[in-house]
């Protein structure tokens, strides 16, 4: 019996990496998309590839949802329950930037409700659905394949202000009590909670800022001198998926080149 994980916003990007990394070490997938479904599709196409190549036996399925939408996330962990009967691992991934870089003091309220709405909200109250699932799967058998888990990746914008984006910047602080809430709260379940916390990671989402990242990169704002990519923050999730860190919750683990490190 294959383990099960959820991965919100998969289609791409660090989404997409951690699903290929998953399954590769053997998990079935529920890939979440938001939009674009042709992204999605061949996600699944180079998942069960990916497990293939790897020697796993794998399953993908797809459920588009909106998770910033009370309907959309019912629907999500009903799909993962349907389709495998059971859920392992739940991946908090989806998120989005401001649709415009705007400075705190001509920011619009309309952009800050978006993004609380679809990086907050939305993890927040998708891991309360799958925490019940979890518990209830533990009251119906003893047997399970890993230990239940969830991971939630944030950013470095937690705690590094950007005045060019203060909404996201706000979004991910609060994003990042969700692990700390949610450890303390399943510990006694058995159900371990971590945040991944990247840096600056080459996706479609920074590829806009390319050249100015490339330039502070060089310049040394992070000790290990390049972009991170998916395939690294989709390794320290496959580590914590794969029970690496049985004596673990509520941890924050950086993927950001050392940006994280206070230097004289």
């Amino acid at each position: 019996m294959n383990a099960v994980a959820l991965i919100t916003g998969a289609s791409r990007g660090i989404g997409r990496g951690i699903a290929l990394e998953l399954a590769k070490a053997g998990f079935d997938l529920l890939i979440n998309f938001a939009g674009n479904v042709a992204a999605a599709e061949q996600t699944v196409k180079d998942c069960v590839a990916g497990g293939q190549a790897a020697g796993k036996a794998i399953r993908a399925e797809l459920c588009q949802a909106d998770i910033s939408n009370t309907d959309d996330r019912k629907r999500l962990i009903a799909t993962v329950e349907e389709k495998f009967a059971r859920i392992d691992l739940l991946v908090n991934n989806a998120g989005v930037a401001p649709t415009v870089r705007a400075d705190i003091l001509e920011a619009s309220e309309e952009s800050f409700d978006r993004l609380i709405s679809i990086n907050v909200k939305g993890p927040y109250f998708l891991t309360q659905l799958a925490a019940r699932l979890m518990i209830e799967q533990q009251a119906k058998t003893s047997s399970a394949p890993v230990r239940p888990k969830i991971v939630t990746i944030s950013s470095v914008s937690a705690y590094a202000a950007s005045v060019n984006r203060g909404d996201y910047c706000v979004a991910k602080a609060a994003l990042s009590m969700l692990t700390p809430l949610y450890a303390s709260r399943l510990a006694d379940h058995g159900i371990n909670v971590y945040e991944i916390r990247p840096g600056i990671i080459a996706t479609d989402m920074t590829s806009p800022v390319k050249d100015k990242y490339d330039k502070l990169i060089s310049e040394g704002l992070t000790p290990i001198k390049r972009w991170g990519t998916p395939e690294d923050v989709a390794r320290a999730v496959v580590l914590i998926a794969q029970d690496m860190l049985p004596f673990s919750t509520g941890e924050v683990i950086n993927v950001d080149g050392g940006f994280h490190l206070r230097r004289l």
